[in-house]
């Protein structure tokens, strides 16, 4: 296995696309793409540059041994997880707004309701007795 193909399997178990390497390297898109495609010779300044981009080591890129996908994904679980309990403590502030709408709408009908009984209790100027001199 090249080394350009080492890098692009470290980097796509690390969800990264062509162009975030090449952002974070500092580089274009296509010369990103020509290391992975072995178009281009690397520096050990640019190997070094891309291991910690990926969080590997310069001997895994270099040697014989495959990553392994649980040394790789441990902060992409770690994101999962943060986004998972950001989702849930979501859905708990909109199900409190939700009772505290359901809570609003039963106080203004009450209101009504009882400003409507009180209009009709309250006798208009027409049926109270009328004050002569």
């Amino acid at each position: 296995m090249t080394i350009g193909a080492r890098i692009r399997l470290f980097r796509q178990q690390k969800g990264y696309s062509q162009e975030n390497m090449a952002d974070m390297l500092g580089l274009s898109s296509t010369a990103y793409g020509d290391i992975e495609r072995g178009k281009t010779d690397l520096t050990l300044s640019r190997l070094e540059q891309i291991s910690i981009a990926l969080g590997a080591s310069v001997q895994e890129l270099l040697g014989d041994a495959l990553p392994q996908p649980q040394t790789l994904q441990p902060d992409l679980l770690q994101q999962l997880r943060t986004q998972q309990l950001e989702l849930e403590k979501a859905d708990l502030e909109l199900e409190k707004l939700r009772l505290e709408l359901a809570h609003w709408k039963r106080r203004a009908e009450e209101l009504a309701l009882l400003t409507m009984v009180q209009t009709l209790k309250t006798p208009s100027m027409e049926q109270r007795p009328k004050i002569g001199f």
